[in-house]
């Protein structure tokens, strides 16, 4: 069994509390306009344009493949930047053993792991495997989700993963539509389940106020949360909006300001969330 991996960050502190290993999976369902992974979404295509702009001769094609050679790599980003499918060719196909060497060598020194992408969830049994050996070693785990899989239909899944952090791009549908390509109700109806199941660990919204209404999105997912809390307290993550990482055709989008960040902050808090921070 084997995953297409994009990259593993030995330790991180965004990714879910305390220190952690971040495992980074290929290939994603959602589209979002304003995506800071953008090289994750799709598939290489081998078309090549990533091998023309590598400036250190880290990449070729061979048999109808882009090959990466990572002893020469410098990592700029030129092939990542040059991609016009929103694809990596430094991916990596790996099983969970593998992955969990690499985070074996960490584990002195982090809390946990925490599995993401794209969107983790679309290779599932290398997930649940990956979770199972996690868990052996003594790790917490954590799913970071786009909120597309019914985990309300996997309890093999839930059994093993401690909780989930649930992304919640607009609330209102046809927003959401507009945002991510995608309907909103399996996401809304996981909200929903991961709470009061007490498996919800964070919710993040992004705030792009162009795109959607963000107090909308924010008081609503409060209303579904808050009666859960006492359940798990579970953090609500508002996060600006910044054009570093995206695509160049979407970097005109308008961030919030610091007022407005810090009114939504206090409308979760205010609405019974007071794990809700700005970042």
């Amino acid at each position: 069994m084997e995953a297409l991996v994009n990259k593993i960050i030995p330790f991180s502190s965004v990714d879910g509390p305390g220190n952690r290993t971040a495992v980074f999976l290929q290939g994603c369902n959602f589209n979002c306009l304003y995506c800071h992974n953008p090289e994750t979404i799709q598939l290489c295509r081998a078309c090549g344009v990533c091998v023309e702009k590598c400036p250190t001769g880290a990449l070729r094609l061979q048999g109808g493949q882009v090959k990466y050679d990572p002893s020469v790599c410098v990592l700029c980003d030129a092939c990542i930047k040059s991609c016009p499918h929103s694809a990596s060719p430094r991916v990596r196909r790996m099983a969970p053993q593998q992955v969990m060497e690499e985070v074996a060598r960490n584990q002195p020194f982090i809390r946990g792991i925490t599995i993401s992408g794209g969107e983790c969830t679309r290779q599932r049994d290398f997930l649940l495997e990956l979770l199972l050996l996690a868990r052996q070693a003594g790790l917490n785990t954590l799913l970071d989700s786009n909120g597309s899989y019914d985990f309300s239909a996997d309890a093999e899944l839930m059994a093993v993963a401690d909780g989930v952090m649930l992304d919640v791009k607009a609330w209102d549908s046809v927003q959401h539509q507009r945002v991510t390509g995608r309907d909103n109700a399996a996401v809304l109806a996981n909200l929903f389940w991961l709470a009061q199941a007490g498996k919800l660990e964070e919710v993040r919204t992004v705030v792009v106020p162009e795109l959607f209404d963000a107090e909308q999105t924010v008081r609503e997912v409060c209303r579904v949360i808050a009666p859960y809390i006492p359940l798990r307290n579970t953090r609500y993550k508002i996060i600006c909006y910044r054009p570093f990482g995206v695509r160049q055709e979407y970097r005109g989008l308008t961030p919030p300001s610091a007022e407005q960040l810090a009114q939504l902050c206090q409308l979760a808090q205010s609405c019974g969330v007071p794990n809700a921070v700005v970042v």
